[in-house]
C-alpha cells in the first residue's frame, strides 16, 4: 500500500509541477531497495527483487515505438493508454482474476505443485480437525486402543541400534566411503533413539503412567492418520511418504 501511496505522490507532484518526466530511476530504487529490499534479508532473494523491478519497471515502458507488454499467455498484460481514471479502472477489471504461472515465467508445471502442496495441507489439515479430540471410535475400538495397537507394531519392527564403535575397530585407516557409512549408523542411531524413547513415552501417557505432553498428543494424532510423526521427521532425511510407506523404506535402509 505504501508503495502505492508513493507512487501517486510523485505522480500529482510530476502533474502539479508541469513536469515532462517522472523520476523512474528514483521510484524503482525507493520501492525495490527500501519499501521491499528492506524486507529481504537473502542477498539473492534481494538480487531476484531487482531483476522484476528492471525486467517490468524499466525505462522502457515509456517507449512510443514499441509498446510493452508484461505477458501475452492467455490475456495481454499491457500498460494501458487511456484519458481518464474510469477506462483504466475498466481496463483493469478485465484483467483475468486468475493468472497461469507463464505470466511469472514459471514454467506450467509450477501450477500442478502448486495445487498438489495445496490439496495434501488441506487434506492434513481436515485430518487433524477430525482427530483433534479424544472421542470416537475408530476400526471397533477407541482412538487410544489403536494408537496403542500401533505403537505396538512399529516397536516389534524396530531393529537394534548399531554397535558403532565396535565398528570402527574394523576399520584401521577408513575409507572415505566407510567414513560416510559411520555418519550415517551415527545419524540413524540418533532417529532410532529417538523412535523408541517416543514410542515407550507414548504408551506410558496412554495408561496415565506418565502425563500425556503436546508432542506425545502430536505424535499419537500422527499414529492415528498414518503421517510420519514430526519428532521423528526432523532426525530422518526429507520425505513426503506416508507412515506405513516410510517404515517399510526405514528398515530396507537399515538391513
Amino acid at each position: 500500500m505504501i508503495s502505492f501511496e508513493l507512487i501517486a505522490l510523485y505522480l500529482n507532484k510530476a502533474d502539479t509541477d508541469g513536469d515532462e518526466e517522472l523520476p523512474w530511476e528514483t521510484l524503482r530504487y525507493l520501492i525495490g531497495e527500501a519499501m521491499y529490499g528492506g524486507r529481504v534479508f537473502n542477498d539473492f532473494d534481494r538480487r531476484i527483487v531487482a531483476c522484476y523491478l528492471d525486467e517490468f519497471m524499466g525505462d522502457f515502458i515509456f517507449d512510443t515505438n514499441q509498446k510493452f507488454y508484461f505477458s501475452k499467455s492467455g490475456a495481454d498484460y499491457v500498460v494501458e493508454s487511456h484519458d481518464n481514471l474510469e477506462q483504466y479502472m475498466d481496463a483493469i477489471e478485465q484483467i483475468p482474476l486468475f493468472t497461469s504461472p507463464n505470466v511469472f515465467g514459471l514454467h506450467a508445471n509450477a501450477e500442478i505443485i502448486y495445487f498438489t502442496n495445496f490439496a495434501r495441507e488441506l487434506w492434513g489439515s481436515v485430518l487433524s480437525m477430525q482427530t483433534s479430540d479424544g472421542g470416537g471410535d475408530s476400526a471397533g475400538g477407541s482412538k487410544e486402543d489403536y494408537i496403542g495397537t500401533v505403537a505396538k507394531d512399529i516397536q516389534s519392527k524396530l531393529p537394534e541400534l548399531f554397535d558403532v564403535y565396535n565398528i570402527k575397530k574394523k576399520f584401521e585407516v577408513p575409507q572415505p566411503t566407510q567414513v560416510v557409512l559411520l555418519q550415517e549408523l551415527d545419524r540413524f542411531n540418533i532417529l532410532l533413539d529417538v523412535m523408541v524413547r517416543s514410542l515407550a513415552d507414548l504408551q506410558n501417557a496412554l495408561l496415565g503412567v506418565i502425563g500425556m505432553s503436546e508432542s506425545l498428543e502430536g505424535l499419537g494424532n500422527s499414529l492415528f492418520n498414518g503421517f510420519v510423526p514430526d519428532m521423528w521427521k526432523i532426525k530422518a532425511p526429507a520425505t513426503s511418504k506416508q507412515l506405513v510407506s516410510w517404515m517399510e523404506h526405514f528398515l530396507r535402509r537399515y538391513k
